[in-house]
């Protein structure tokens, strides 16, 4: 019989798309405001879109890194749904709090203190410079709310909720829109900050988020049930349980994030023109993203519960649809990108130089989009299964063992310029595709 046809087939589909598809929604409102910020900071000029990319891939790293670090609720509570153990969920999410002040705490200290010297020591241009280091500020308002919305925002998803947390994202991408309009170019009555701007305006809607999630888990159901705003007693136990997994987590989305930043600091010497298209198509690509980042959470929620039931062939059914359905779609959008590159280009700049460049670099990045469709899923299969050790080591060896130094050799050797960056990250990308595939082929090998 056809897979097609097959009941138990089709069930799994749909439960994988109501998972995932409101996840895709959310993760188009969360990139969409990076976009906007990239694209209207582009309008602005070429030095505001350089210097909010700079501050951008700065934060990036930073922001994943500690955000995976607080996913961990995610296989956390998925695998208590699946054990049929929901009284202990609130103690999860509380420590996740808890752990996301704690991380915020940090993360401001550091700012104030290593940032300027940090940005200085990029030799980027005084205009450049300022540009990046007060679109940083910004971003500095809203680091508390970002970071506490993490923990959140795995219960609703985890619970099945995916739908909701799509509508919050949805809502909050306009309003983002509208405050990235009024403060880069200075309407109603505010001062034009240029790519400025876009820092406060994003530092902003990230207290309106939180604002919104509050007011969910504390008044509707399922979720006030948890009563997870309650105070919380730090218990060591649980502390180490949720950094176990967490930890790694963190780390290796570190691994990949931060490698995009590193090129950035190695490509901003090629100048400002360099920058901005560098900036154009990675901000595009990460658009992208969204797509196999998509699969990835969705697959560690429902792999995840039914290794928490112990239920391990219908963790592989999910597994291989997760694959082929990701892999289907990066077809479809590879090829629509190949073919609007130069209407791509348009988006974020009318410098004509900019444009080639823009092309050129999408080249490089619809390579490792094929990669990312693999490995990103997989990465979340493992999170489902608290595997999160092979992700943490794929990413140090295909990023950092293979990728970085290729890239310099490439740039400073074969002299390859900014192209010698992209094309380590394509070589990265695909390795860690098939490391983490012969990890999972080996990890169900065991399952019985």
């Amino acid at each position: 019989m056809l897979k097609c046809f097959d009941t138990s087939y089709r069930d799994k589909v749909k439960r994988l798309l109501n998972v995932m598809l409101p996840i895709i929604g959310t993760q188009m409102a969360i990139i969409g405001m990076n976009f906007f910020d990239a694209s209207m900071s582009g309008q602005a000029g070429d030095i505001d879109l350089a210097g909010a990319a700079i501050g951008g891939n700065i934060w990036m790293p930073v922001q994943t890194c500690v955000s995976g670090i607080l996913m961990a609720a995610m296989p956390l509570v998925a695998n208590l749904l699946g054990a049929n153990e929901r009284e202990k969920i609130s103690v999860v999410v509380r420590h996740g709090l808890l752990l996301a002040l704690a991380f915020s705490v940090l993360v401001l200290a550091g700012g104030v203190a290593f940032l300027p010297h940090f940005l200085q020591g990029m030799g980027l241009e005084p205009a450049v410079y300022n540009v990046a280091l007060w679109y940083m500020v910004g971003i500095g308002i809203g680091v508390i709310p970002f970071f506490l919305i993490t923990p959140l925002r795995s219960l609703i998803d985890t619970l099945g909720y995916t739908h909701l947390t799509m509508k919050i994202y949805m809502l909050a991408l306009p309003v983002n829109a509208l405050l990235n309009y009024v403060l880069i170019f200075g309407k109603l009555g505010m001062p034009r900050l240029g790519g400025i701007g876009a820092g406060v305006a994003t530092g902003i809607t990230f207290w309106l988020l939180l604002l919104l999630y509050a007011y969910i888990v504390t008044r509707l159901e399922p979720f006030k049930q948890f009563a997870v705003l309650g105070i919380v007693k730090p218990q060591p136990g649980w502390l180490k349980d949720y950094l176990r997994l967490g930890v790694p987590m963190g780390v290796s989305i570190f691994m990949e994030t931060s490698i995009f930043g590193v090129v950035a600091l190695f490509v901003a010497k090629f100048g400002t023109e360099v920058i901005a298209a560098h900036q154009a198509a990675l901000n595009f690509s990460s658009l992208i993203y969204m797509f196999p980042l998509s699969f990835s959470l969705a697959l560690t929620i429902v792999v995840g519960v039914e290794y928490g039931a112990k239920n391990y062939e219908g963790a592989r059914d999910y597994t291989k649809l997760g694959l082929e359905l990701s892999l289907a779609i990066a077809m479809v959008y590879i090829a629509l990108e190949l073919i609007f590159r130069q209407y791509i280009a348009l988006i974020y700049t009318s410098n004509a130089e900019v444009i080639e460049l823009v092309k050129h670099f999408l080249i490089y990045a619809i390579m490792w989009q094929a990669g990312d469709a693999v490995a990103a899923p997989i990465q979340g299969i493992l999170r489902g299964y608290k595997d999160v050790k092979a992700t943490f080591w794929a990413g140090m060896l295909a990023y950092w063992g293979i990728c970085l130094p290729l890239g310099l050799l490439l740039d400073y050797k074969f002299n390859q310029g900014a192209f010698a960056y992209w094309r380590s990250l394509d070589l990265g990308v695909l390795s860690s595709a098939v490391i983490l595939s012969l990890r999972l082929v080996c990890l169900q090998k065991r399952m019985k």
